[in-house]
């Protein structure tokens, strides 16, 4: 991602988004004020900080598969844990907003596409704690050491699947009698985005909500979200700028937002 188009874009969004106050949708008027604007500190949120912090300090080594955008440059890279810790994770801000969406929503089942070394998935877990959560990972490696943290924290609803998510998510699609809770958090591409967008619109329902990460990283990422935002079955999105919610009410006039999230 090139940081000055980044930096433009995020002034854009400064410029163009509104606070709850600047919303007239009764539905995202309380999601934004009783959800995204909740800064208040939530007890299961403690634990999951301290293993980042270890995480950060963790010397050992991982060869990575990258499936995804950037697989060319990271695809067989050794890299150190606290690396990935560092650079890698949703920043706690973030992390915490997707898991009160979660606490919010209660879903029966969540997808996460993307579980790197598990702090986000922990944070689902913990915040909606009878939702079954599968959680896809490219890496292997990875993967087991997101496995790890997820028995140091001691959950026992998170399902983890290793492999490629164009195979794996179209099967999930099938064996779940409808989508939830969606995190795409993985394969940067517009193609990709598209795809699992897509993929999983058959088992939309007006309860469904998806949240596709990362919505600025790049022109075709840009591109994948407007034309998520000009579909017919959408009726309601969220721009934060980091992460973008989409939904799927009958009863709401099709309506796209742009919320600070700063």
């Amino acid at each position: 991602m090139s940081n000055i188009r980044f930096f433009v874009d995020y002034f854009k969004h400064y410029l163009t988004s509104n606070s709850r106050h600047g919303v007239h949708s009764p539905f995202v008027y309380n999601l934004i004020d009783r959800v995204i604007y909740d800064f208040s500190t939530k007890e299961y949120a403690n634990p999951i900080e301290e293993l980042r912090e270890q995480l950060k300090n963790d010397t050992r080594t991982i060869r990575i598969t990258d499936l995804g955008a950037g697989s060319m440059l990271n695809n067989g890279k050794v890299k150190q844990i606290r690396s990935l810790a560092k650079n890698a994770l949703k920043p706690p801000r973030v992390a915490k907003l997707i898991a009160r969406l979660a606490n919010e929503f209660q879903p029966a089942s969540i997808i996460e596409l993307g579980t790197c070394l598990g702090i986000t998935t922990l944070y689902l877990s913990k915040a909606s704690n009878s939702s079954h959560i599968i959680t896809v990972e490219g890496c292997p490696e990875t993967a087991k050491v997101a496995m790890e943290n997820f028995k140091r924290l001691d959950v026992n609803n998170i399902e983890t699947r290793t492999g490629n998510f164009d195979i794996l998510f179209p099967q999930i699609v099938e064996e779940l009698p409808r989508i939830d809770f969606l995190f795409i958090d993985g394969n940067h591409r517009k193609d990709a985005t598209l795809k699992y967008f897509y993929d999983c619109l058959p088992k939309v329902h007006a309860g469904s909500i998806l949240i596709f990460d990362d919505i600025y990283w790049s022109e075709g990422m840009k591109e994948a979200w407007q034309e998520i935002k000009n579909h017919p079955q959408v009726t309601v999105t969220i721009d934060l700028f980091y992460i973008g919610l989409v939904f799927f009410k009958p009863d709401q006039v099709k309506e796209n937002f742009k919320v600070r999230f700063h």
